[in-house]
């Protein structure tokens, strides 16, 4: 990924963390961003910064946790979309905690394969296969579900995921020969 590209990775971590004052700056700025990079992706970003300047903070808040929190199928856990409450999940977290741990990059206070943290290891991790495996062997397949799970147009998190899930689509490398990180296919019997 380039820097540019890390970069938004970033700001769709912050954005898929639980809203605070910088929200819609963040939003904002990765518009810009997408504009620049992936002016195909900046539409439905952008009507995710409109439902941000049209709602108080509360409730921004308020439609986060109904979302993410209270809704199982919306769940912003990598593994929990490809493995459920499983054995597998388990396993995925403890090989995601030594990449991080081999990258010298902490978790914070979520679990490793939480949506944001994911984005953010992605945004600032150099090693190129890794980056790749990630989205596509995790991210994507997770993002598809968590878009399934929600299934409401209108609904203002399906555009920012909408659009995680376009840009994301496009670092990709259709060449990068398949190899295993995190997740050897025979560990997790999930459908993704």
């Amino acid at each position: 990924m380039t820097v540019a590209q890390q970069t938004l990775c970033r700001h769709f971590a912050d954005l898929l963390s639980y809203p605070d004052s910088a929200t819609r700056e963040t939003a904002a700025a990765c518009v810009a961003l997408l504009r620049e990079l992936r002016p195909e992706v900046d539409e439905p970003l952008t009507g995710f910064v409109n439902f941000l300047d049209s709602h108080q903070p509360a409730r921004v808040e308020e439609i986060f946790t109904a979302t993410f929190d209270l809704q199982p199928a919306c769940h912003p856990y990598v593994g929990y979309q490809l493995c459920g409450e499983s054995q597998q999940r388990t396993m995925f977290l403890i090989k995601l905690q030594q990449l991080y741990n081999q990258h010298g990059f902490t978790a914070g206070t979520e679990l490793p394969d939480h949506l944001s943290t994911m984005l953010r290891f992605i945004g600032t991790v150099a090693d190129h296969d890794c980056q790749q495996e990630l989205v596509s062997d995790g991210l994507l397949p997770a993002l598809e579900k968590l878009l399934q799970g929600l299934d409401q147009g209108d609904h203002p998190y399906v555009e920012l995921l909408s659009a995680l899930r376009i840009f994301l689509t496009g670092t990709v490398d259709c060449r990068a020969k398949p190899f295993s990180v995190i997740r050897p296919k025979e560990t997790c019997s999930c459908s993704t």
